[in-house]
């Protein structure tokens, strides 16, 4: 399977992989899985850790690179396909990040591996807990 990780997702299989349940600890490590991590997070995560708004981002956009990257995780690029794509998401989210994590899920197809049931409702290509 091809994995897109939602961006808390991927901060807790780098920094507190207790944060994630067996089934989702065991689909990550399976040799046959591909997982990706959207540029959109690598984004999220430097904006957010640059303001020190969300305590939970442990480390810097520069060091999320590496850690994902270091990890067997492959950087998914945005794609003007995915910018536009996100015009078709109709999800109660005005968050402009899930968006195009939706819409990159379901342009390339990916699976989307998140924990917010909001994104997860939205199409049966997602895994959820």
């Amino acid at each position: 399977m091809n994995l897109l990780l939602d961006t808390h997702v991927a901060i807790w299989a780098i920094s507190s992989p207790d944060m994630l349940p067996a089934r989702i600890k065991a689909i990550l490590r399976d040799p046959d899985n591909q997982t990706y991590i959207s540029t959109a997070s690598i984004w999220e995560i430097s904006i957010k850790f640059m303001v020190g708004r969300d305590k939970a981002i442990p480390f810097s956009g520069y060091e999320a690179i590496r850690h994902f990257t270091d990890a067997g995780s492959r950087i998914l690029d945005i794609t003007a396909e995915h910018a536009a794509a996100t015009e078709k998401v109709m999800t109660p989210h005005a968050d402009p990040f899930d968006r195009l994590l939706i819409a990159q899920a379901i342009t390339e197809p990916l699976i989307l591996v998140t924990r917010d049931s909001k994104i997860a409702a939205y199409s049966p290509t997602f895994v959820t807990w």
